[in-house]
């Protein structure tokens, strides 16, 4: 069995895509069928995105806690969370309520986030968060959210937040706690992000490295979770693949600039996005990604029609892999 017939798809719902489009439609109903429609056609996962104001969109605990209510089996993910934004007791009461609701589904991939334009940068402002602290603050959240899933009253020193001998209930599903995932981009070679990753997330999520990239970040990574003394068989691996599904290449590579444009407000990683095209070009890039050590793929439709292209993906390409 290859790695490509193992390896697990999940669909990101397009919770700011809707609020993209011209016209809106019952966004949050859209969203809903989406995610009832990927679970029975097999998959493993949905997910959704994060911001507050620079990339408007649905609030995405809220929402999976709504789709938790209509689904049984589906992995629920953010993909990825600004967890810098939320204080972490709020953060850590709203995970294991979802955890509950959803009986122990959810998954959260988080990242420091960007502040590289003047909406990132206002965003930040806009909840009180001095950007330039928002990388150390993601490591004491995540560090806090996962005492507090423990169940035992949690005393905390750290530089931006302190406990003392708190306690939270609900306690999430899952044994461990709620699993985080921190965002890695290999090609940046950035040690602090590494060791974040390595020392605290029960896994990786990356966004914009190649299949080459990918493969050197892996067991890298892996290493370093087995020098810390942690398992790395229980660090799981995601790639976050953006496409443009359409047997017109050239329309394919036109629909998804336009998209990706308007939302983040230039095509910010260029010809790292994709592959948009033909059915077989993007079966071809899960099966790169899935060899370079990719547990989960998580695919992001880059287009205003979201489920026309659900559609062509579970007809035309995930049933090569499920």
């Amino acid at each position: 069995m290859t790695a490509a017939s193992k390896v697990k798809l999940g669909v990101l719902l397009p919770t700011r895509g809707l609020l993209l489009a011209d016209s809106q439609p019952d966004s949050a109903g859209l969203v809903l069928e989406m995610a009832r429609h990927v679970e029975s056609a097999g998959l493993d996962s949905v997910w959704v995105g994060d911001s507050l104001t620079a990339k408007p969109r649905l609030e995405p605990l809220s929402t999976l806690a709504a789709i938790a209510a209509r689904t049984q089996r589906v992995r629920l993910g953010t993909a990825v969370l600004l967890a810098a934004l939320r204080h972490p007791l709020l953060l850590a009461q709203t995970c294991a309520s979802v955890d509950v609701i959803s009986g122990g589904r959810l998954i959260i991939t988080a990242g420091v986030g960007g502040a590289f334009n003047q909406a990132q940068a206002a965003e930040w402002e806009a909840a009180g968060v001095d950007a330039k602290t928002r990388a150390t603050r993601l490591e004491e959240i995540v560090e806090i959210v996962k005492a507090l899933a423990v169940g035992r009253p949690v005393t905390y020193r750290g530089k931006y937040f302190n406990l003392a001998a708190v306690e939270m209930l609900p306690r999430p599903v899952q044994p461990n706690g709620v699993p985080f995932l921190l965002a890695c981009h290999w090609r940046y070679r950035r040690p602090a992000q590494l060791k974040r990753a390595a020392r605290l997330g029960d896994g990786l999520i990356s966004i914009s490295d190649t299949p080459a990239e990918y493969a050197e970040m892996v067991p890298h990574l892996r290493g370093m979770v087995a020098d810390l003394g942690r398992d790395p068989g229980r660090f799981e691996a995601v790639m976050y693949l953006t496409v443009n599904v359409d047997p017109n290449r050239a329309k394919a590579q036109a629909d998804a600039t336009e998209f990706l444009t308007g939302y983040y407000g230039s095509n910010i990683w260029g010809d790292r996005w994709g592959p948009f095209g033909d059915p077989e070009r993007v079966k071809q890039r899960i099966a790169e990604y899935a060899e370079a050590g990719a547990e989960t793929i998580i695919v992001r439709f880059a287009s205003f029609e979201p489920q026309r292209q659900l559609e062509t993906f579970l007809d035309k390409v995930a049933g090569s892999f499920c």
